[in-house]
């Protein structure tokens, strides 16, 4: 995996390189070391993260080093299995569907998959996947609803993919097939925003009875950088249309798109996998605890009504 940073991390990261070439050692002295290291690196993580702004954050859920939906799928899951295609045109590898075990029950996994690699970004195209890509994960959950299984869907992308090929092959009512079908999927839905939450793209496996965002993610109606081309013509406004753009966990909770803010390590998502996924994995065993104790009519209704909830309407 490539050493990579971003500016905001530039005081850190000498700390976070020294400690992990320490991570794994038994000698005593460079145990003590590490420990050492470790209380710098928190307080001087703590003194960052409580002065980010929404570009800040921005830039930490877009993190080259931050876990993927299939990093989750590794440390939370058992015995995955991949299913592939939508039966009607291709398999689209920016979107992750099958079948897994989580805490000994089965369960229906989706999510968006960005890559690593040049070579494998190009393969999962950054995550933006095509109409083929949202027809394979609701023919999933489908799947799951006939045989009962809860839905556990990780958003991380920039947006659906608005290529020619996309829209011939019907983008739009794609994501809107699945907005109305996920609105009335008789099992429990828990949706995790782990990233990158843009636009219907995000939307398109985002309907459910629990939406949970990182601390570090974001979810908008369009990216930062979109937002400034389109209000202010100039890319230095970057900053200016991140804050205005209200994307950040905190913001959407107080305006009550997502019901909770899941914590991440110091030094972010990207600094400790196993921790962050234990924390997602706690989240998800508590929403699934909640839902299944609701009949699939009151699952159902709760869940449109939360989302019909959403906005506010004035009428002239």
């Amino acid at each position: 995996m490539p050493k990579e940073h971003i500016p905001l991390e530039e005081s850190i990261i000498g700390l976070k390189e020294r400690m992990d070439l320490l991570k794994d050692s038994t000698n005593p002295s460079e145990r003590a070391e590490y420990n050492e290291l470790y209380k710098q690196f928190q307080k001087k993580w703590l003194e960052i993260s409580a002065n980010l702004t929404p570009w800040e954050i921005t830039q930490l859920a877009r993190h080259p080093l931050r876990p993927y939906t299939l990093d989750y799928v590794r440390l939370i899951f058992e015995d995955f299995v991949e299913l592939h295609g939508d039966r009607r045109f291709a398999d689209d590898k920016a979107m992750i569907a099958g079948l897994a075990f989580f805490k000994k029950e089965s369960a229906v996994v989706i999510g968006h998959q960005k890559g690593r690699t040049t070579r494998e970004k190009i393969e999962r195209n950054f995550g933006m996947a095509n109409p083929e890509g949202y027809r394979k994960a609701l023919r999933v959950m489908k799947l799951g609803e006939k045989f009962g299984l809860p839905v556990i869907s990780f958003v991380d992308t920039p947006g659906a993919y608005p290529g020619i090929g996309a829209e011939e092959r019907g983008q739009a009512e794609a994501i809107a097939y699945n907005l109305r079908e996920m609105a009335r999927l008789k099992v429990p839905i828990i949706v995790l925003v782990i990233g990158e939450g843009g636009s219907v793209g995000a939307l398109g496996i985002g309907v459910g009875d629990r939406v949970y965002m990182l601390e570090y993610s974001i979810y908008s109606v369009i990216s930062p950088e979109g937002c400034a081309a389109i209000l202010w013509k100039n890319q230095s406004a970057v900053e200016e249309s991140a804050r205005n753009l209200k994307l950040t966990a905190r913001d959407l909770l107080s305006l009550g798109v997502i019901d909770e803010i899941i914590p991440e390590p110091v030094g972010g998502a990207h600094s400790n996998y196993e921790e962050m996924a234990e924390t997602v994995s706690n989240y998800i065993e508590k929403g699934l605890k909640e839902l299944k104790k609701l009949s699939p009519e009151k699952l159902v209704k709760q869940r449109i009504e939360k989302f019909r909830k959403m906005g506010v309407f004035e009428v002239i």
